[in-house]
């Protein structure tokens, strides 16, 4: 039988969770998009349970116009109605709020490091407080979970899989770091 996490072996028939784990947990990202949709889903989940964000994850994208930042930064009281509004996605006016911000707030890291990638990459060797004391100074609505759950989701820091578990080597050889411990 194939190892895997405890979360897939207590949830074996949840098949969001399962999906999410095998191919996108660790993973690294490299678009900037993405890696906003991650940092928003992680916000988004905030009080609530992983797999509502993951089942609603399309409707989202759709909301967010698949989180194009630009886009995202120059919305005005008629899309935040519009998304307050909107049963698909989580409808909360802080954190609608926050993606708007967080949005504007990418865009001026972009105008100094080119992309938010690059941002987090200058900042890769941070420890996950020095991480956390960074986000909260840098971003709204965070706090240690969300800035834990988005870098170990997106792999700038280990622990998305147990080292038994049948994901964790597919993972590892995308990071360098990680492979060091293997």
């Amino acid at each position: 039988m194939t190892s895997y996490c405890d979360y897939v072996r207590v949830h074996p028939e949840d098949v969001y969770n399962r999906l999410y784990h095998d191919s996108q947990y660790g993973f690294p990202l490299s678009q900037d998009h993405l890696l906003f949709e991650r940092f928003m889903f992680e916000v988004n989940q905030a009080g609530l349970s992983w797999i509502t964000i993951l089942k609603k994850a399309d409707n989202f994208r759709r909301a967010y116009e698949h989180f194009d930042i630009d886009k995202i930064a120059s919305y005005g009281p008629r899309d935040v109605t519009r998304l307050l509004s909107d049963a698909g996605i989580i409808r909360n006016r802080l954190k609608i709020n926050a993606a708007l911000e967080n949005a504007k707030r990418i865009q001026s890291l972009r105008s100094e490091f080119g992309t938010f990638k690059n941002w987090l990459d200058v900042h890769s060797s941070l420890t996950l407080d020095e991480w956390t004391k960074l986000f909260k100074r840098t971003f709204v609505f965070t706090g240690g979970e969300i800035v834990r759950e988005f870098l170990v989701s997106t792999g700038y820091l280990p622990g998305a899989h147990d080292e038994d578990c049948a994901v964790y080597k597919t993972v590892a050889v995308l990071h360098p770091a990680w492979m060091r411990k293997l």
